[in-house]
């Protein structure tokens, strides 16, 4: 309770996107791409804090938050048929880099993964990527296969722009989740059939 008091949430940003058809080939089976993101008030906006931890604590509950709200943009039946995730964070010019890390590195990850089937060693880690950043600026979204990052056809990225965040004194994560790899992927290399078979041994 005291967390959810101290996470002070300014908006949250959502949208998804469906590829149907790529240099004129039709997908037999669209592909959903979504991506949840939240703004909130960074508590160090210009500060010097040496424990991180209260943002540790937020960006396990953003996980949460997110992942459910990605997973509902997907419109699957499970959070198991996602195939791919990522996720990123921009930190306003008042805030420091290590400010955004603190948020999506140490909790943030298995709440992501408890949305989409459950931890599971095997897993591979989520890819992420982190800026300091303006209002309205861009951001690219990593994303590879949930079970490997060898797996080359799903590794691409998303891009994310929110007009009007982050605020200097904010942060804004995000968290990414795709159906399925990149439209007519064709190059050689590890297959996620494979994958699949080695984690179900």
């Amino acid at each position: 309770m005291i967390l959810e008091k101290k996470l002070k949430i300014r908006k949250l940003y959502s949208f998804t996107d469906e590829v149907v058809v790529e240099q004129d080939q039709p997908l037999e089976t669209p592909i959903k791409r979504s991506v949840a993101a939240a703004v909130f008030k960074n508590p160090y906006a210009n500060m010097y804090q040496e424990d991180l931890s209260l943002l540790y604590g937020f960006g396990e509950k953003l996980g949460e938050i997110l992942s459910q709200k990605a997973v509902e943009g997907l419109r699957l039946q499970s959070g198991e048929e996602a195939e791919c995730y990522g996720k990123a964070v921009m930190v306003g010019p008042k805030g420091e880099i290590e400010h955004g890390h603190a948020t999506i590195h140490p909790k943030i990850g298995s709440p992501i993964r408890s949305a989409i089937g459950g931890p599971d060693t095997s897993r591979a880690i989520i890819p992420s990527t982190a800026k300091i950043a303006t209002p309205g600026t861009s951001i690219d979204i990593p994303v590879h296969y949930k079970d490997s990052e060898w797996v080359f056809s799903h590794i691409d990225t998303i891009t994310l722009t929110v007009p009007d965040a982050p605020y200097e004194d904010e942060i804004l994560v995000a968290v990414a989740l795709t159906t399925a790899g990149r439209p007519l992927s064709r190059i050689p290399g590890m297959q996620k059939q494979e994958v699949e078979l080695a984690v179900k041994k």
